[in-house]
């Protein structure tokens, strides 16, 4: 017998040889029917290995991210058994699972795969899947890896073969297929009940340029067809939602190929929002004793080598730049950091001085491949909310808790209610992605981890995803789709007060280090900025929205009236603007309609004769005719349903 333990604990003792399959049917007979994947003592393994020793043990359903990943990723196999019965002759590279789905690289030679052959990749796919064949590991020895994929011609594979130890490798075989693989597969094809495929690229293999070009086939799979019809819909919404379509309607920002690739123009309307973002910030900073600074968009090279920052990402970063002088490079700024710590050690501090928390908007580069830019998302030059505290250790808990409940705030005055907290810790296998010392890893990790305790919060630890400089406590939020991003920051670190030699006069009158906290509530403000435009659909909450009502008037008479409502509207602090074109009043709505603007005030003889305003809301609703103030005290209501008070 051997002892298996489940996550909650309990043990189960199981025949020695009995499979995750067992283990699930000894558990219910209802999980055994939906288990498609598990890990034994960390590895992931087939619901059908044998388990030969105690261990602990996770199962995986569909609505499990590993279940899922093992779904697509046998999913890959079939695309890949399809795509050698439909295309013979072809040469199978790789075929990992992705987010949403899964692709293949392959070598067609002189065949094609187009759009139009989407449907019968589809079909044969189903067909191979309707066989319920098994998946099945097994192991082989290089030799005959090797002798198998060079009878075949597949130097792609053998090359494969070739990086791989004696021992490690294996076949996975369902059906009359094989593909060199490393496991996690479903119990069978059978579960595979709807698949799509989304689309065919160009890819070099191995992502090199000098080596030959593939195609890339992708494609999404589900175990029901209803679930791939609600996705399909999904993606379609998506598309409405697009920031970089939306950017373009609502006129925010814009991009141009003489200022360069990856560095956004931000338009009168998206300026007016990044203000608005900006000042709604800054109030909440101000109420917890931050104070803004300003460094500049470049800096020495040597101030990067000292903080890490070079040698960290270097190789990512812009090219230095060369002064006159000989010998002297300076890099744009890659992040905020270094110039805080500089502006930090301006002057000596007490430790009656501390927290110092200094605040920035601050623009830094980063240079992004081509291929990897991405409207807003993915940008060259971004703008981070980025602060800095400068405190004791012994004010180190009650600052980072301070930081997290400025990040709830933020979330909550714009809508974003569903996430999930991270807590990102280094990868102890691998203390050579860090710098500093253990003892002041530990520290930092321990308070990041009591923080999230304190306040409650829904969270998980992901070890390897610190920073090199320190951990961090990463907020993931669901936006309207069901998309997760990773929004807003708080990083603890031990170890910039240290390259940097900050110091303060301690109550005991000896100079100590102090402990730094580097935060970003927006992370950056283009990539929240197109976040935000695709969770809310261009529909922002009214007190961001950089116009809030348009002013319709039926023809030019009532431009004298329309003038009047919208200065009682200012002094009401309604941001509105007049449309007196020579439009007919359906083209005006339809055109406001599309610029998402919450209301639409039409004035003709009536409404100037009774000194009202006919309003309409954003979506069609008739709200009737009413008095500025009526329609005043509407707007500062909803604002106020909707914008949290932070203390």
């Amino acid at each position: 017998m051997i002892n298996i333990t489940l996550p909650d604990g309990n043990v189960k003792q199981m025949d020695k040889g009995a499979t995750p399959m067992d283990v699930a049917k000894s558990i219910s007979e209802g999980l055994a029917r939906n288990v498609i994947s598990a890990k034994f003592n960390g590895e992931t393994v087939e619901t059908s290995t044998p388990l030969t020793e105690d261990g602990s043990i996770t199962l995986f359903t569909w609505n499990d991210d590993e279940g899922k990943t093992a779904f697509r990723h046998s999913s890959s196999h079939v695309l890949a058994q399809a795509i050698l019965k439909l295309y013979p002759g072809a040469k199978l590279t790789i075929g990992p699972a992705i987010e949403n789905g899964f692709y293949y690289d392959v070598d067609l030679g002189d065949q094609t795969i187009s759009d139009k052959d989407f449907k019968k990749i589809e079909d044969k796919m189903l067909e191979i899947a309707r066989g319920k064949h098994d998946f099945k590991m097994r192991s082989v020895t290089k030799q005959e890896a090797l002798d198998k994929y060079k009878g075949e011609g597949n130097e792609f594979k053998v090359e494969l073969i070739e990086n791989l130890e004696d021992g490690t490798i294996t076949f996975c075989d369902h059906d009359d297929f094989t593909d060199l693989c490393r496991g996690g597969h479903i119990p069978n094809t059978g579960i595979i009940k709807a698949v799509k495929i989304m689309s065919v690229a160009g890819a070099y293999w191995r992502g090199d340029e000098n080596k030959p070009q593939l195609t890339r086939v992708y494609g999404t799979s589900f175990p029901k067809q209803k679930d791939l019809k609600q996705y399909l819909e999904l993606l379609e919404e998506a598309k409405k939602r697009d920031h970089r379509k939306l950017g373009k309607e609502l006129e925010l920002f814009t991009f141009s190929q003489r200022v360069g690739q990856g560095l956004p123009l931000w338009l009168p309307k998206g300026a007016a929002l990044r203000e608005r973002l900006e000042n709604f910030l800054k109030a909440a900073q101000k109420k917890q004793g931050y104070e803004m600074v300003v460094s500049p968009h470049i800096g020495q090279k040597e101030l990067y080598e000292t903080s890490g920052h070079y040698a960290k990402y270097g190789a990512d970063s812009f090219q230095p730049i060369q002064t006159p002088n000989e010998g002297e490079e300076f890099l744009l700024k890659p992040m905020n950091c270094p110039h805080h710590c500089e502006i930090y050690n301006s002057r000596p501090w007490s430790y009656k001085e501390l927290p110092k928390r200094f605040a920035e908007f601050g623009t830094v580069y980063r240079y992004e491949q081509s291929g990897e830019l991405h409207g807003l998302t993915r940008v060259r030059g971004f703008t981070q909310d980025d602060a800095h505290i400068f405190c004791t250790p012994d004010q180190l808990d009650e600052e980072f808790m301070k930081v997290i409940d400025l990040v709830l705030y933020v979330f909550g005055s714009l809508g974003f209610e569903d996430f999930t907290a991270q807590v990102s810790l280094r990868d102890p296998e691998n203390p050579d992605k860090y710098i500093g010392e253990d003892e002041n890893w530990v520290k930092a990790e321990n308070a990041i981890l009591n923080a999230a305790k304190a306040k409650g919060l829904n969270y998980v630890v992901e070890t390897g995803e610190a920073a090199f400089y320190g951990p961090k406590l990463d907020f993931m939020v669901k936006d309207a789709l069901g998309r997760s991003w990773q929004l807003g920051t708080i990083q603890v670190d031990y170890n910039l007060p240290e390259r940097f030699e900050l110091q303060y006069k301690g109550s005991d009158n000896e100079t100590h280090r102090p402990v730094m906290i580097h935060r970003a509530p927006f992370g950056s403000m283009e990539r929240f900025v197109a976040i935000l435009l695709e969770h809310t659909g261009g529909n922002f909450p009214l007190w961001l929205m950089p116009q809030q009502a348009t002013i319709l008037t039926l023809s030019e008479k009532y431009e004298k009236y329309a003038q009047n409502v919208l200065n009682l509207l200012e002094n009401h602090e309604i941001r509105a603007l007049i449309d007196n074109r020579g439009e007919t009043m359906g083209k005006k709505i339809r055109e406001a309609e599309m610029q998402k603007l919450p209301f639409m005030l039409i004035i003709g003889e009536q409404e100037e004769k009774d000194g009202t305003i006919s309003v309409r809301r954003h979506g069609g609703e008739d709200l009737g005719s009413m008095t500025i103030d009526a329609f005043a005290k509407i707007v500062s209501t909803e604002i106020a349903s909707t914008m949290k008070t932070f203390d």
